[in-house]
Formats: structure tokens, sequence, C-alpha cells
């Protein structure tokens, strides 16, 4: 693609891709493998000029069968390719300063393009809007083609199978995209009777949508999910979008993409997925300790991610109620680690637990639920243990909680509440030492041996090929003595 004059405004979409290679090994980085991109004209909906290059990894070897399995790159096919500094003007040329849009582009490519940036010391380019695909058509369309895999969605639509190639990818993704809008516009001026006769997604037009979002939620399940539970972005702008406007509505959506209303929002103001808001957690209401926990009565549930939504979450539940964890003395093994980052730059803060028996059949019933429930729903991701078996026969199984990143777009503070407790001969006392600390405070204080309490929710999670549940902490109550 030719580069644009300094003043030329840049109207286009851009549609891209990337494919990488898979890690293999705790810490490894992806590393990109194939750019593609697509300049789309927004008012006509026709691609008007394209690009893709392979590109060479740093070290061939990370080009692993399992990685060749995921697209068909093989490690002679990039050895004579250039190396990703020497296309990043290219890159850089195509993205900066337009709308991206691809398939699930906030929580893979985007961040793949920023850390191969950094890699060269670069600062990347910069979005006026982001349209994630994924997302939108996830809550727009509904998983009435089945799971939201683009090769699903293409075959639905009988546009071919899916090659895992990035420009064939971006193009398919483009196709997929404009089948859906035109589905739903029809269906937008149908009735609701022909509707309901040709669907079986309950939110497929606007008015069916509008009376879903009004109707109140009957389940406790629901109505847990639709208090706690925010909302996706479809579209990432600055300018947030009224609460009453459709996103997929074309009147709309050509309205926000106009130039004099488009401004960066950047990613990390969005909450992480890992966010848990701390209010609710100055008590023991809704937690309980894994000793009074009935095994059988642990269940894995799929419930809605929001009111009205056609994506669904996997949540644990015993009975009829989220189970959430409530351990009085838990005793750290390994300390506070911060050297990965999210999609956002953020430091993820976790640390490994010695787990106890009672805690360790609670979790394991845990695990074994939600992997069923995975598994049946279709999932093919490798499914990684909550507990982390360690070596020697005196060392107990430990477990990794993680300290929720994200609250309020804050980079530099965590969304957990920490108390310190004070035992003496004759009193105990308690103190909020920080309700949403920095990484600087709970470094000193959650160290080797350290003792403490936690109030834990339990996160499933399937992401990249990875599959499993989280300990996440809500609240942190660290034990220290006084003579």
């Amino acid at each position: 693609m030719a580069g644009l004059t300094p003043g030329e405004d840049r109207l286009e979409i851009a549609f891209f891709d990337v494919e990488t290679t898979i890690p293999f090994r705790p810490g490894q980085k992806y590393e990109i493998l194939e750019f593609g991109s697509i300049l789309v004209c927004p008012k006509k909906l026709v691609e008007l000029r394209n690009y893709s290059s392979l590109v060479r990894p740093a070290n061939l070897s990370n080009i692993t069968p399992k990685s060749v399995n995921c697209n068909g790159i093989k490690q002679e096919d990039v050895k004579s390719e250039r190396m990703f500094a020497d296309i990043a003007d290219e890159v850089y040329d195509i993205l900066q300063g337009r709308i991206w849009a691809g398939h699930n582009i906030l929580r893979f490519d985007i961040p793949r393009i920023r850390e191969a940036f950094a890699e060269i010391g670069r600062e990347p380019p910069e979005p006026k809007g982001t349209i994630d695909s994924l997302v939108l058509l996830t809550q727009k369309f509904g998983r009435r083609a089945g799971d939201m895999k683009m090769a699903t969605l293409a075959a639905y639509f009988g546009l071919g199978k899916q090659t895992h190639r990035s420009l064939d990818d971006v193009r398919m993704n483009f196709e997929v995209l404009k089948y859906c809008a035109t589905v739903l516009l029809l269906e937008s001026s149908l009735p609701d009777e022909l509707v309901e006769n040709s669907v079986t997604t309950p939110e497929t037009s606007s008015r069916r949508r509008r009376s879903i979002k009004t109707s109140p939620l009957q389940s406790p399940v629901d109505q847990q999910t639709r208090e706690n539970t925010p909302a996706i972005p479809i579209l990432s702008f600055v300018s947030p979008v009224e609460p009453q406007t459709d996103p997929f509505d074309m009147s709309t959506l050509r309205n926000e993409i106009a130039p004099e209303i488009l401004a960066i929002k950047e990613e990390q103001n969005q909450p992480s997925s890992e966010a848990v808001a701390s209010e609710g957690t100055n008590d023991q209401e809704g937690f309980l300790r894994p000793g009074d926990i009935s095994i059988p009565s642990i269940k894995a549930v799929h419930v809605p991610l929001y009111q009205g939504s056609q994506r669904m979450k996997l949540q644990l539940f015993l009975g009829d109620r989220p189970l959430q964890l409530h351990c009085p003395r838990l005793v750290v093994r390994f300390g506070i680690n911060g050297k990965f980052l999210d999609n956002s730059g953020r430091r993820k803060l976790n640390f490994l637990i010695d787990v106890n028996p009672s805690l360790c059949d609670v979790l394991e019933k845990c695990d074994s639920a939600a992997k069923a429930v995975s598994t049946d729903s279709g999932s093919g991701s490798d499914w990684f243990p909550v507990i982390i078996p360690m070596k020697g026969l005196l060392n107990p199984p430990t477990a990794r909680i993680h300290i929720p990143t994200g609250l309020n777009g804050d980079a530099d503070r965590y969304a957990a509440e920490i108390h310190q407790r004070d035992f003496s001969g004759t009193s105990t006392t308690q103190k909020l030492i920080s309700r949403n600390p920095t990484a600087e405070e709970l470094e000193p204080l959650v160290t080797s041996r350290t003792v403490l309490g936690a109030f834990l929710s339990i996160e499933p999670y399937d992401y990249q090929q990875r599959a499993g549940i989280r300990l996440i902490a809500k609240k942190l109550v660290i034990h220290s003595f006084t003579q």
C-alpha cells in the first residue's frame, strides 16, 4: 500500500489479521508469522487496497508442529522472509489513524501488534476506533450459526473453509460481516412472528431485543449475572455511544465512523476480563469456608454474559448461588509475581499458596465440573488444572491466586481490598490498608510464608487454546503478630 500524504484523511476501515507461533512454555510470547490487511471504503463497503507479508520470527524453532497445525506456516516458508522490523513501516502506515476491524482483535491481534512494535523499540500505531466482529456478532447475530469462530460463521453462509492465512481470513471476515448485516437488516423489517419461525435466536429483531432488555430476569442466576457483569464494548470510541443506540443499525454505524466524531479510545480504559469489583467484601456474606461446602452440590453452569446477551460464560455454583470461598488461613508459598502484562500493559499480579486438604477437595471438584461442561460445549482448548502439584512427599500442592487488574482503567491500582490483622495476647484487631492497592503496597505484604485470609471468586476461562479456572482475590487479610 502506498503511503498517504500528511494531510489526507484516513477514512478507510483497516481490516487486519495476524498469524503467530503458539507458545509452548510458560512466559513465552507469540511471534508474528504473517500480517494481512485490506482497506475498505465505509460508504460502499468495497475493498480498496490490500497488503500481506510473511514474517520471519527471531527464532525459527518457535514454529512447532502445534503452530503449523494452527496456520500451516512452516519454518521453510518464512526462513527467507523479512523480519517484523523490516515491514514495520508498512504496517504502521496501514494502521495508523484508521478504524481497525477484525475478528477477536481486541484480545489477540492488537496486543500482538503492540508487542511486536515494543520489541523493536518503536511506538505502535494507534486507531481512530476499533470494531471487533467477534463481540459485535456474538451480541447482535447470536449463536444461531453455532459457536462464533470465523470458520463456523463462514460455513453457515456457504463462504468456504477458513485457511487461517491472514489475507484470506481478513476477506472472509469482511464477507461474514456483510452477510450478517444483511440478515439483521432484513429481520428488522419482518413481523416478529415470521422472525420467530425462521430463527432460533431470541434477539434477532431490534424490536424483540428492546422487549428483552426491558423484561425482568426470572432466575437467581440471571439476576446475579445482570447485576455483576458489565457488557463488553462492541465499537470502541472515545465518545460513548448513547445507551439506546443499536451498534449494528446501518445508519448509526455510518454516522459513528464519520471522521468528525471518531477518536481513539485506549484499550486500557476498558475493564480487564479479570477485574472484580471490591464492593461487598467487608463481611463474609456469600463466602463459604471450604470445610463447610457440600462437594456434591458444586456445579458448573453456562449463564448469559449480561441481560439479553447470546454470549455465555461458564460460572461455578453451589446449589443456586455463585460459589465464593473464604479461606481464613492460607500460607503463601511464593510471593507476588508481576512479570507478565495484560493486553493493556498492566502488570498481572499473582502468588502461590499451599492448598490444604479441604480446599483441595473443593478445587478439584470445581475443576472437574468446569472441565466437563467446557468439553461438552465443544471447546478444544487444553485444560490446565487449578491445583499445581509440587515435587517431594512433604510439599503440599499449590494454587495460584490472581489479583484483578484494571480497576476503573487505573494501571497502578488493583481491584482488591487489603486488610491487616494484628494479634496480641489479649485481643485481635483488623484495619483496612487499602481498598485499591498498588503493586508497591502489595509486594512487601504478600511474601513467602506470609499467613493470610482470602475472600475468593472462582472464574473459569477459555482463551487462546488454554482453559481452566482461576482464583480471583476480592479481599486479602494479612495476618501479623505482636508481642
